[in-house]
């Protein structure tokens, strides 16, 4: 079993909420979350961006290489250089300029037809307006999610590629703060159902230990 399948109806996350929402709070919690103050998304096509690869998998392959896809990775991007200039006649708003350096991975088969990947970065400058609070003791960070995701493009020598690709950009002003929430209590841990895989004894062990007669026997 898991969270949706046989834990008890209406106290899994994710479960609708019937009547009165109430029923069933029992304390106030203080947790520790990211919490987000402001956001935007950026999505932009780019033309003919050239990418140097590296770390090759397998090594070595053999040149020249024909490309297939890339996108971005499970790896965090990193946000740099980060500016915050305060506006005067805004209060809690400013303007936010960084770069958004995104882990990249290309597909490609090499000349013998041998499929591989090879990694590269994108750098992305994200100009905004955002609003932006006060400073803190727990001070606040520009964070950022990015999606990229391209299947135009060439090798061009070396380790070079040149791509077309639709980037995503979701800027964020964050920070770690404990706050004090309604609760239900703990989640109920129900036990997980294993995947069995191909069963190699169908029925087998479903069969009882000892034989069971459905009546009893007629007497003669």
């Amino acid at each position: 079993m898991s969270f949706y399948s046989g834990a008890r109806p209406g106290i899994f996350p994710g479960s609708a909420v019937n009547g009165n929402i109430l029923n069933g709070l029992c304390e106030r919690v203080c947790i520790q979350v990211r919490k987000v103050f402001d956001s935007c998304i950026n999505q932009c096509q780019y033309d003919d961006l050239t990418f140097v690869a590296s770390n090759y998998n397998p090594l070595a392959p053999v040149f020249p290489l024909t490309f297939i896809s890339a996108s971005s990775t499970n790896v965090k991007p990193t946000v740099q250089n980060v500016v915050i200039t305060r506006f005067d006649d805004r209060p809690n708003f400013a303007r936010v300029q960084a770069e958004v350096l995104i882990p990249i991975r290309i597909n490609y088969t090499d000349a013998n037809n041998v499929p591989g990947t090879a990694d590269s970065t994108v750098l992305v400058t994200e100009d905004v307006v955002l609003y932006v609070p006060q400073p803190a003791l727990v001070p606040f960070v520009v964070d950022a999610f990015a999606s990229f995701i391209a299947t135009i493009g060439t090798y061009v020598e070396g380790n070079n590629f040149q791509l077309t690709a639709c980037v995503s950009v979701i800027i964020k002003i964050v920070a770690d703060v404990d706050i004090l929430v309604p609760s239900y209590g703990y989640c109920p841990m129900p036990p997980c159902t294993p995947y069995a895989g191909d069963d190699v004894c169908p029925g087998i062990f479903e069969l009882p230990i000892f034989p069971t007669a459905v009546s009893p026997p007629e007497t003669r």
